[in-house]
């Protein structure tokens, strides 16, 4: 049974974010940044911090929208989903990817960790995940649906770590298009690993009756913990 308490991560003179971190049953070595859905820290996030730290792994969630609204939680219904947007639409991204890497450095810097902490994210986070993984030093990368990273494959010289590339073949948000050209762009390339499920746009939501897909669900969630085990073992 994990154990749950926030932290505080400085990130200069705009303040300090908060960093929800779930603590394993047993002493953690290695830790993982989940970053969040356009949703916040919410009960699904939430949900697969406590699947990871009953991995065996230290979890933190950073508040990425606290610069202009500290703890934003929405539903997972049409409402939700027109309010996270509006949302995005506010965040400064340069400024969220330089605090998460604030955050990948506290996470490091915990009792017990022994290696860089790998960087998890979905849908917004899938991308701010890629981005992480360009622009710091995580161990490992799992991006989920992650619309900006298609747009961003400039970026592939930039990432050094092990990279699992999660997409859904029926995205209404990602075309097929851009999946294609993620596969074109990472072949041959050691440790990075492009896995596509029969599925549409944030299928692992199991919060979300407009995305969720059980079975897509289970089948990648076991291809990340694989991938996990491989790079960067509890």
């Amino acid at each position: 049974m994990s154990t749950l308490r926030t932290d505080h991560v400085d990130c200069g003179p705009a303040g300090s974010m908060d960093l929800h971190v779930w603590t394993p049953s047993s002493p953690p070595r290695a830790a993982i940044l989940l970053v969040q859905e356009i949703f916040g820290v919410g009960p699904y996030i939430r949900s697969v911090a406590e699947r990871l730290a009953d991995a065996g792994y230290l979890v933190g969630a950073p508040d990425v929208f606290w610069r202009f609204s500290p703890n934003w939680e929405a539903g997972h219904d049409q409402e939700g989903l027109t309010a996270s947007l509006e949302k995005v639409g506010q965040l400064d991204f340069p400024a969220a990817v330089g605090d998460l890497g604030a955050a990948l450095d506290h996470l490091a810097g915990q009792p017990g960790i022994e290696s860089a902490p790998a960087v998890m994210g979905f849908c917004l986070g899938g991308t701010l995940a890629w981005a992480v993984a360009a622009n710091f030093q995580p161990s490992v990368c799992v991006s989920y649906y992650g619309s900006g990273v298609p747009g961003m494959l400039g970026m592939i010289d930039q990432v050094s770590c092990p990279t699992l590339l999660h997409f859904g073949n029926q995205d209404a948000y990602i075309p097929n298009e851009g999946v294609d050209a993620v596969g074109a762009a990472i072949a041959g390339r050691e440790g990075f690993v492009l896995n596509v499920e029969q599925a549409g746009h944030a299928f692992d939501n199991h919060e979300s009756e407009m995305f969720h897909n059980e079975s897509a669900a289970k089948a990648a969630w076991a291809k990340t913990l694989a991938f996990l085990a491989l790079y960067l073992p509890a």
